[in-house]
């Protein structure tokens, strides 16, 4: 069996998969489910810091970013798109896809959004019905500060959509001291449980923007304004996939059990990035790391499949490279959810001191030993 480290899909804890085994009721027809749906999603908002309201929406994590931009995008709507990465500037896809106008505010790939660049930039051009922006943009590793960027959004009167499919439950979030409208989760990134599932926190600011439109969300499944009311008429606007449930809500209680998920994230994370210094190996970005994962420079004389495969042949580890702008150039370790934890670790970093030897790279110290040496320090 194949140790998945990648920055998700996760390893997904015994206790999860057995709860996608329990037996199953009817979603559509069963009350009894229609209180745990709601309880489960409750919680999730509970674990985020908000009194808004989650969706658990059936589909990966880009079904939550899609829904989020069809239900507020109506023909001609200008956005901000924020693109300090991959998933950053993919937002414009789905803007434009319903209508939209999309502006790109490009900045450094290297390096998170500075506050106080976007705030100059919206002084003289702010006329943005909603803003997208990334918590952690997977590719490269990237951490933006939604903490600090929301709040400059929300003061020029714009709505803010974040993708923190890879950064919530690894990094602190707090949906209400953020001022996020609409937030988008996954199944399969910290929370380590399988993909398939993705959810949506709305504030009451977003509902009430979707409620106003003058045109039909121009979708059905994407469309959040599908599950008004679904509570209390007992009726999901489609089946729910009640095993992958069981499995979210398994996964949200061992996430309340661990009081030192966060501190722990960061802990591996630092160690990660010092033993990659130590061991002469360039990191990816300049600043901006998240703690969920971590992205290095491949060698020169060397290739990501080089790599790839022998921890996969040899070691029996599976890491991935990254695609779009960075493909082939760089090796991300996923160090979030189930997979923060020292010995898997130990073990990527045994397994990469193996590779390095066996291509042909020289190391200047060993990436096992600096990171053993860094976490006994933190």
């Amino acid at each position: 069996m194949l140790k998945i480290m990648t920055p998700g899909p996760t390893q997904v804890s015994e206790r999860v998969r057995m709860a996608r085994s329990l037996e199953c009721t009817n979603p559509d027809l069963d009350p009894a489910f229609f209180d745990f749906y709601k309880e489960t999603c409750q919680c999730i908002s509970s674990l985020l810091h908000t009194k808004n309201e989650t969706l658990i929406l059936d589909g990966e994590g880009i079904l939550g970013l899609e829904a989020c931009c069809a239900s507020l995008t109506e023909p001609g709507d200008p956005v901000l798109v924020i693109d300090n990465g991959v998933y950053g500037k993919g937002f414009a896809d789905f803007v434009q896809m319903y209508g939209g106008n999309p502006t790109l505010y490009t900045t450094d790939y290297l390096n998170p959004v500075n506050p106080d660049k976007l705030d100059e930039f919206l002084c003289e051009n702010h006329h943005f019905k909603y803003a997208t922006l990334v918590h952690c943009d997977t590719p490269s590793g990237m951490l933006n500060d939604v903490s600090v960027l929301c709040p400059i959004l929300k003061k020029y009167g714009i709505l803010t959509v974040v993708d923190s499919v890879s950064g919530m439950f690894g990094n602190e979030l707090s949906v209400d001291d953020c001022q996020i409208d609409l937030l988008c989760g996954g199944s399969q990134k910290a929370l380590s449980a399988p993909p398939g599932l993705t959810f949506v926190v709305i504030s009451d600011e977003a509902k009430e923007a979707i409620h106003k439109r003058k045109t039909p969300v121009a979708s059905f499944y994407a469309n959040l304004a599908v599950f008004d009311g679904y509570y209390e008429s007992k009726w999901f606007p489609y089946t729910m996939p009640i095993s992958d449930i069981y499995g979210l809500r398994a996964a949200l209680e061992e996430l309340k059990e661990d009081t030192d998920r966060i501190p722990r994230h960061h802990r591996i994370a630092s160690a990660v990035r010092t033993a990659l210094v130590n061991a002469g190996l360039s990191l990816h970005l300049e600043s901006g790391f998240s703690d969920t994962v971590t992205v290095f420079d491949i060698p020169e004389g060397i290739t990501a499949d080089d790599i790839l495969m022998t921890m996969k042949e040899d070691c029996n580890i599976l890491l991935a490279g990254s695609f779009d702008s960075l493909s082939g150039k760089v090796i991300r370790i996923g160090h979030m959810g189930t997979n923060a934890n020292i010995a898997d670790v130990e073990a990527v970093l045994k397994g990469l001191d193996y590779t390095f030897e066996k291509l042909g790279i020289s190391l200047k110290a060993s990436l096992l030993e600096s990171f053993q040496a860094q976490v006994k320090t933190e």
